[in-house]
């Protein structure tokens, strides 16, 4: 892959989190409407966002008059409410509390006509708090938010050509708004044993559902406080005996016995004099290191070169 001539933005967990914590909820009650406007689709792909030209996007969620589509705008900083029968409402993303962004965009979808009635508490996080309640995550810095959103479109580009040479079941790029994560996932095509749970204010039916098959998943994460750089991760499940002893692509990518997954920084990739080809490195050394140790069917993979031009 060529090196593109626009850098990958610099990325400060230390300069975003309060942001990211506040916009993480954004994201939620905005997924949590698509998912409950939504016919379901395995594996929850019916609930993500995707990355956009300008932010994060639900893409078309149906409704009775048509279909409508909410969209995260990181340029304009705005979210915009759109329908098939014309109207358009605008939202601003400013420091603003959760409780005050639910309660507008709620009465914007009221005046649209568009009826919604969602869980209105966030998942995979701890403490839940409602979102009619929650006064306390109100960060909005527009730069940091734009740097981030910017790193999410250049990795998207490369999820999708990583997506691309497998012939297999394999997920879209898509971000989900639980984790705060852009991911891809390919599927063996065998069933896999039933999965644990144990995400926070998630139902196990909801994570044994989403592995009931086996996959090889990676994607981006912006951090945490508990482990506050932002990086990407690999995982297999189930975890093949001799997965994490095998060599992987970059040197600098490592294995947490602890969470079980292959890391590799973002700093890593970003300093990089290509970034595009390191992140291709780790994402394909990953998936074969799922693949010898589980056993995959070697067909499922194809040669992208034999259709370039």
């Amino acid at each position: 892959m060529k090196t593109t001539t626009q850098s990958w933005p610099v990325l400060d967990y230390e300069k975003y989190n309060n942001t990211l914590a506040t916009v993480h909820l954004w994201t939620q009650i905005v997924g949590k409407i698509r998912l409950s406007n939504s016919p379901w689709v395995n594996h929850s792909w019916h609930v993500t966002l995707y990355v956009s030209s300008r932010g994060l996007t639900t893409g078309s969620i149906p409704y009775s008059n048509g279909i409508f589509q909410l969209d995260l705008d990181f340029i304009s900083h705005e979210l915009i409410v759109s329908s098939s029968d014309g109207q358009r409402e605008i939202i601003l993303l400013y420091p603003r509390t959760v409780a005050s962004f639910y309660k507008e965009l709620l009465s914007k979808l009221e005046l649209m006509g568009i009826e919604v009635a969602i869980y209105a508490s966030p998942n995979e996080v701890d403490p839940a708090i409602p979102f009619m309640q929650d006064e306390i995550h109100k960060s909005y810095d527009a730069v940091q938010m734009n740097l981030l959103w910017m790193a999410l479109v250049k990795i998207e580009k490369v999820f999708t050509r990583f997506r691309a040479g497998f012939t297999g079941k394999v997920s879209p790029v898509h971000f989900f708004w639980g984790a705060f994560d852009l991911a891809v996932t390919r599927f063996s095509g065998r069933e896999a044993p039933i999965h644990q749970g144990g995400a926070p204010n998630m139902p196990d039916r909801v994570m044994q559902e989403a592995y009931s098959h086996e996959v090889s998943s990676c994607g981006f994460w912006p951090g945490s406080e508990l482990s506050p750089s932002p990086a990407f991760y690999s995982y297999c499940y189930p975890t093949p005996e001799g997965f994490g002893k095998q060599s992987v692509q970059p040197a600098e990518a490592f294995y947490s016995e602890e969470m079980g997954e292959f890391f590799l920084t973002y700093d890593v990739v970003q300093r990089s004099g290509n970034p595009e080809e390191l992140l291709m490195q780790f994402l394909v050394s990953t998936y074969k290191a799922a693949a010898i140790t589980g056993n995959w069917d070697k067909e499922l993979e194809c040669n992208l070169r034999h259709f370039e031009r």
